[in-house]
């Protein structure tokens, strides 16, 4: 057996798809890769692999495609399992996370076979159909609704642009109002809210200042606002990072959110759209086991089931 899978995802990277297949192929003899062929594949290889007794399942795409290997590792309920990360999608946002290198596949396959092991948090997402994780990111409200909108074939063709194109679509769109309770009871209403297990969102943007995958806490942003100028007035302030100290923004951490809504109001987790309120968050500390870059500091210690 051996003990190392790519999972791999060819629709990240579709017009080179052939010779990035070649290309992971080739890093190694003591590993295995498996092509996942529509949403849904790469949970589903994952957690067979898992079973199987692969040791180190290694996620080759955006943060999509590591979402459903997470989740695959996850409800395998194998013990001992580490992810590995290979960032060859539209969007990398958990390896910009981990300081894993995006331009580079044997760099960042260096890091699989080089790197030492750290534990995230993982927060879960509960609702009356089941439960998922995410990874990195989630949203409800105005940045689901983007997601929604955003196909396949425009993310292919426009990349990461293609995101603001679907923004334009709904920036004019009255929102339902979204209520939220925090671990402390405290109750918060929002037109759209933001939810991160680390620092970044969306690229190379330090949304959440405090964030970190290993801090036992989910960070939240609650938007109050929703208009063309408002969204204008947000994003410039996130640019220049200055997003928290606006008057109709508020940030805090949690380890718990519940979040409901009179109206139909989707959500997604990480770059992908999975349904719609209400529905709750709790985290799950050092709940995965990661390989990172040497050096990294991320929490030390076992796992769930370890």
């Amino acid at each position: 057996m051996k003990k190392n899978l790519i999972i791999l995802n060819p629709a990240a990277h579709s017009d080179r798809a052939s010779s990035l297949e070649d290309q992971i192929q080739s890093l190694g003899d003591d590993l295995e890769v498996r092509l996942s062929k529509m949403p849904g594949d790469a949970e589903q290889i994952a957690h067979t692999a898992a079973q199987q007794g692969f040791t180190t399942i290694i996620a080759a795409g955006g943060d999509g495609t590591i979402n459903e290997v997470v989740n695959g590792i996850i409800s395998s309920a194998v013990p001992g399992v580490s992810l590995g990360i290979l960032p060859v999608g539209t969007m990398n946002v958990f390896a910009l996370e981990l300081g894993i290198p995006l331009n580079s596949v044997r760099k960042a396959w260096d890091i699989i076979m080089k790197g030492e092991l750290g534990y995230i948090d993982l927060p879960r997402c509960e609702t009356t159909e089941g439960s998922r994780y995410f990874v990195q990111l989630a949203g409800v409200g105005l940045d689901a609704e983007v997601v929604r909108r955003t196909s396949r074939k425009s993310k292919k063709t426009f990349g990461p642009l293609s995101y603001l194109i679907s923004l334009a679509q709904v920036a004019f769109r009255k929102p339902s109002p979204i209520t939220m309770e925090s671990d402390d009871g405290k109750v918060r209403k929002g037109s759209f809210v933001l939810l991160g297990n680390g620092r970044f969102y969306g690229g190379p943007f330090k949304m959440f200042r405090s964030g970190s995958s290993s801090d036992g806490l989910l960070d939240v942003l609650v938007f109050q606002n929703q208009s063309p100028w408002d969204l204008l007035r947000y994003m410039h302030a996130i640019l220049m990072g200055h997003h928290t100290e606006l008057d109709d923004v508020e940030y805090f951490q949690t380890s718990s959110l519940h979040l409901h809504s009179e109206g139909i109001v989707p959500y997604e987790l990480d770059g992908e759209m999975v349904g719609y309120l209400p529905l709750s968050f709790k985290l799950e500390q050092s709940a995965l086991r990661v390989i990172v870059p040497a050096g990294r500091s991320l929490m030390s210690g076992k796992s769930a089931g370890e």
